[in-house]
């Protein structure tokens, strides 16, 4: 749900990529291209940059027990879960809807169990008519409270609480501009453990990379890393190793997951799809960094 102003630019840029990628796979030079890079910083000896270590630490790893599907939307709005492993869930979380929530609509219809929907920007409330959603004019964040403008915000801990769902198995979408990495690094680990799976879009690369690797470090603990999708509404250049700077990301809960050491991710995924049709994909640009 991310948008990105100057358009024109971006598909410039986009455009050329693109070209550069195709390039790269057409030559045969693709495989040298990424090989290449990676013996020049081997050889460089030089370290890694903490937004390096943060597109590391994002990659994927293969699971046995995963069959992803898509829920939500075909474009903007639709996230892969693994649709085998929510057979407990009792409930889900859809955070950052903007009047729309195909995800939490889809969800809530196929597992028939209620969809908390969050937003205080829009309040919008979205149409589900085959499921069960239940709509909160309020926002996620790290603790409770009020901005200047009457918005409630307040943590996942308690909203899970209030809603009484605070001892069964949920599984959680989380789209809210950059509120993530300080929501998620405030929630206590036994609150993520009743978590099955995550889908988050995060918003960031650069700025505060060392906050988005505590983030990161402390989902890993208790989660696996088994999808990761860049957001085209994002693309950019000089992000060398992300392509873009918002990402989608889903997490499987340890208890679930059953890592194959030896398997290995293919992306994208058949099932993604770009975020916005309108201007070039940029999932390319990962394979010539």
């Amino acid at each position: 749900m991310s948008r990105v102003v100057g358009w024109l630019a971006v598909i410039v840029m986009m455009a050329v990529a693109s070209v550069g990628a195709w390039v790269a796979r057409s030559t045969g030079l693709e495989g040298p291209v990424v090989a290449a890079s990676t013996r020049v910083n081997r050889e460089r000896g030089r370290e890694r940059s903490p937004r390096e270590v943060l597109f590391a630490e994002v990659q994927p790893v293969k699971l046995r027990n995963c069959e992803l599907a898509r829920f939500g939307e075909p474009n903007d709005g639709g996230y892969l879960v693994c649709a085998n492993l929510l057979g407990e869930v009792g409930a889900a979380y859809s955070y950052g809807i903007s009047g729309y929530d195909g995800w939490g609509c889809d969800v809530s219809s196929r597992l028939k169990v209620p969809v908390h929907q969050y937003d205080c920007f829009n309040t919008t409330r979205p149409s589900c008519p085959t499921g069960q959603p239940v709509f909160h004019a309020e926002c996620i964040a790290g603790e409770r409270s009020v901005d200047k403008d009457g918005r409630l915000f307040d943590s996942l801990q308690s909203q899970f609480a209030k809603n009484g769902d605070a001892g069964k198995h949920l599984v959680v979408k989380m789209d809210v501009e950059g509120a993530e990495w300080d929501s998620i690094l405030k929630t206590p680990d036994e609150v993520l453990d009743r978590i099955d799976q995550m889908v988050f879009e995060f918003h960031g690369i650069e700025r505060n990379a060392p906050f988005y690797l505590e983030v990161i470090a402390k989902l890993k603990r208790q989660f696996e890393i088994v999808h990761l999708h860049f957001n085209n509404y994002s693309c950019l250049a000089g992000g060398n190793p992300f392509p873009a700077w918002a990402y989608e990301v889903t997490l499987v809960n340890k208890r679930l997951a059953q890592v194959d050491p030896d398997g290995k991710v293919a992306l994208p995924d058949p099932l993604d799809t770009p975020n916005t049709p309108f201007v070039p994909d940029c999932q390319d640009l990962a394979l010539l960094r």
